[in-house]
């Protein structure tokens, strides 16, 4: 049975307090997340890239964005320091889920997320693998979302899906692969 950590989009665009889509307390989970690396044999980077050409709702999402519209290589697209070079599963929606964490996880297995931000990536990552069948523990201590109360809020709404989706921290975690 495959367990799989999945770390959504521990990008640049995200890190740099400058971006306008800043997470201010995205430093704060970059030691819980290599804490977490070492605990799981299969571990999935995720980025959140610019469509080439917005289509839909994505539209008047990015005239809000513009300095969004990068190409997939853009600077600001890139993991950071501490996570680059590694291998990313690249996707141009907030959700990561679909086939390829789905093969990864392999029926009957489960996810662990971690990243950011809670309230965004990481909350409908986790909805869209309930929905398909798959357990799903968010460690909140490796997670970060746009302030402190949507984080707290989102872990409380992800909480009101148990059994389906657990949240845990880095320490239970450890103690669980003990």
């Amino acid at each position: 049975m495959a367990r799989v950590l999945a770390l959504i989009d521990l990008q640049r665009i995200f890190a740099d307090p400058e971006s306008g889509w800043a997470t201010p307390d995205f430093q704060r989970v970059i030691k819980p997340t290599q804490e977490l690396i070492e605990l799981f044999p299969t571990v999935i980077f995720t980025r959140f890239v610019a469509p080439e050409q917005p289509t839909g709702s994505w539209v008047p999402y990015y005239e809000q964005w513009p300095f969004a519209l990068q190409p997939p290589d853009s600077y600001a697209y890139q993991l950071v320091d501490e996570f680059h070079g590694a291998p990313t599963l690249d996707k141009t929606t907030f959700g990561k889920w679909g086939p390829e964490l789905a093969e990864a996880v392999a029926p009957g297995g489960s996810l662990v997320l971690a990243g950011v931000t809670t309230d965004c990536c990481v909350l409908t990552t986790a909805l869209a693998a309930v929905d398909a069948g798959v357990q799903v523990q968010v460690v909140a201590d490796a997670c970060a979302g746009v302030d402190e109360a949507s984080h707290q809020k989102t872990l409380d709404i992800l909480r009101l899906y148990a059994p389906m989706v657990e949240v845990v921290t880095v320490d239970e975690l450890r103690k669980q692969s003990q």
